[in-house]
């Protein structure tokens, strides 16, 4: 009997450290804002702190405002950071903040807020360029609205006015991409860039625009991709060493093939082994490849040249745990633990994760509970109550969580999913569902608790049950995409109604194209429509995105079925070693092998 997992719900740890591998501060650029600037500019005698310039008193609310737009930037909140900022440019009346405002606005391409907030910068200092270069480009001047055939001359009209500063005209040039981001046809994009750059020959950003322009139409013609390659050697050329042309051009090179981005980044370092900003793009499309120890050497050879630079350490320990190197892992953990590294109990709590991944669950309680107060204290306190369910201490796990202070709504159903799954780890499944339809009847319509109940009810065969809180969930969530392949899943694994369920998980499978545990229902529906080749294509597709022992199984099933034995056995056995207690993938295994 297969349980319907709940699909594309990682566990804490597992959607950490996910996270940190997409937020190392490694100072790389991604291609798709490869214009943009790394950060809101920093504070230096040409661009004096937010507030130096005021004309205007530092009231309260404007206090107010920049803690949020402060906040915002460091939770990776551009959008809410640059708003925040506009008004309190607007209020104090302050040159910096409608600068920082505007940068920030056009680095992410909020083209609306990015010319409101020019538009003030430009009327509080009037003798500035650049805010006239945002807004001519974006193809609005004081006037209001051009007329859309004037476009080509706004932008030509501010590269002439840029020209006569050669770092104005290659910022211009840098930028003019990002003014241009929303424009929804990028051919006609290309053109534009292409055509505004031809009087420029000699300037290395303005090949480097075009090369730019090019790659975002997506390179799908031959002519397009020999364009944006011819453009951003041109750039080299007029400017050797420009990690900014080389991180481009090996995302020109990648879009024909990732292995030659690896090689032409290799490359690159051997000759210049100190250039950090391609040290991190190599690793990153390392770990596209899902190379974790590729990735961990270039992170590691980057904190060796820079002890201080701890991000790097970070990274490297990080991909430790993603390669379930639990003891190199524990050791950079450890280091950057002794160097007062990260915020919010980051490093702690991934310690204490750690220790609970290798069985040492008295070392783990003891590190959940060393987990400062923030953001991941209280996914530390559930843990602990996990850490004494796995010594065998139920009733003193249930205890703690019926005297944890969970204050709001969120909090007190996660303490009954905390519950309701420590039930199901000790096989108690009956009691999991009590628990649970309890915390559902006290939070109707409450959403993880609708889906935890339907994957409940499916174990102990209650499939009306289940069936009737994941139709509730899409009721609610109609594009749920993670409750549709649930539904699907369950109709063609325990019903006859296999084509339901297919129109449901190939729903699912539209809105999350590349999720595994989608692609192995997918696979799952194949198979039990006798349709092996293409439950073989589905199921190595999402064995490829996730390793993982129900998908071997699956995986497993459709290859014995289609006489491949061997291979069967050896896809079976590969899971078995990272996980031998899985009940799914040993029954499986069992019954075919009889």
């Amino acid at each position: 009997m297969a349980e319907v997992r709940p699909r594309s719900r990682p566990r804490p740890f597992a959607t950490a450290v996910a996270a940190a591998l997409l937020i190392i501060a490694v100072p790389g650029i991604s291609m798709a804002q490869a214009d943009a600037p790394l950060a809101p500019p920093a504070a230096d005698k040409t661009n004096p702190p937010a507030g130096r310039e005021s004309s205007g008193v530092l009231t309260a609310d404007l206090m107010y405002r920049l803690l949020i737009a402060d906040i915002a930037l460091q939770r990776g909140d551009p959008a809410l950071a640059a708003r925040a900022y506009y008004e309190s440019a607007r209020e104090a009346k302050d040159v910096a903040l409608a600068r920082r405002a505007t940068e920030i606005s056009v680095a992410t391409r909020q083209r609306a807020l990015a010319l409101e907030a020019a538009e003030l910068w430009s009327a509080l200092d009037p003798t500035a360029d650049r805010p006239k270069q945002v807004i001519a480009a974006a193809g609005r001047g004081s006037g209001g609205e051009v007329a859309e055939s004037d476009f080509k001359g706004q932008v030509e009209r501010a590269l002439a006015q840029a020209a006569g500063s050669p770092t104005a005209l290659a910022d211009a040039f840098l930028q003019i991409n990002q003014l241009l981001g929303q424009e929804p046809d990028k051919a006609a994009t290309y053109r534009l860039v292409a055509a505004v750059a031809e009087p420029y020959p000699n300037v290395p950003e303005a090949h480097f625009a075009v090369a730019l322009a090019a790659y975002n139409t997506g390179l799908k013609d031959i002519g397009t991709l020999a364009a944006a390659t011819g453009a951003v050697d041109r750039a080299l050329v007029l400017k050797p060493g420009w990690e900014r042309a080389l991180l481009l051009k090996s995302e020109i090179v990648g879009k024909e093939s990732p292995a030659a981005a690896i090689a032409y980044l290799k490359g690159v370092l051997k000759a210049n082994p100190d250039m950090r900003a391609v040290s991190g793009a190599l690793a990153e499309l390392y770990v596209e490849q899902k190379r974790y120890a590729d990735a961990r050497d270039v992170f590691l050879q980057l904190w060796e040249r820079n002890k201080d630079a701890r991000e790097f350490e970070f990274g490297a320990a990080a991909l430790s745990v993603q390669m379930k190197d639990w003891a190199k892992a524990e050791e950079l953990l450890a280091d950057l633990q002794r160097a007062n590294y990260g915020e919010n109990g980051v490093v702690e709590y991934y310690l204490a994760q750690v220790a609970e991944e290798t069985g040492r669950y008295g070392l783990a309680i003891e590190r959940y509970r060393a987990v400062p107060e923030g953001e991941r204290a209280w996914l530390a306190k559930l843990r602990i109550a996990a850490m004494l369910a796995k010594q065998n201490r139920m009733d003193e796990a249930r205890s703690y969580l019926a005297a944890l202070s969970a204050v709001t709504i969120d909090q007190r159903v996660q303490v009954r999913q905390t519950e309701a799954q420590l039930l199901r780890d000790n096989g108690d499944a009956a009691g999991a569902l009590a628990v649970l339809t309890k915390a559902l009847a006290e939070h109707p319509d409450q959403p993880d608790l609708l889906y935890d109940t339907a994957m409940v009810a499916e174990k102990l065969d209650q499939i009306d049950v289940a069936e009737a809180r994941l139709r509730r969930l899409l009721e609610l969530t109609p594009d749920n995409a993670q409750a549709l392949n649930a539904l699907g899943y369950t109709l063609v694994d325990r019903t006859p109604r296999i084509a339901e369920g297919l129109d449901l998980i190939e729903k699912a499978l539209k809105l999350s194209p590349d999720d595994p545990f989608i692609l192995d229902s997918m696979g799952w529906a194949m198979y039990r429509m006798g349709k092996l080749d293409g439950a073989e294509t589905y199921l190595r597709r999402a064995m490829a995105e996730r390793p993982d022992a129900e998908i071997a199984a699956h995986l497993g099933e459709v290859l014995w079925v289609k006489g491949e034995r061997a291979k069967a056995q050896e896809v079976w056995q590969s899971q078995l070693k990272a996980t031998p207690d899985n009940q799914l993938l040993l029954d499986t295994v069992r019954r075919l092998s009889r």
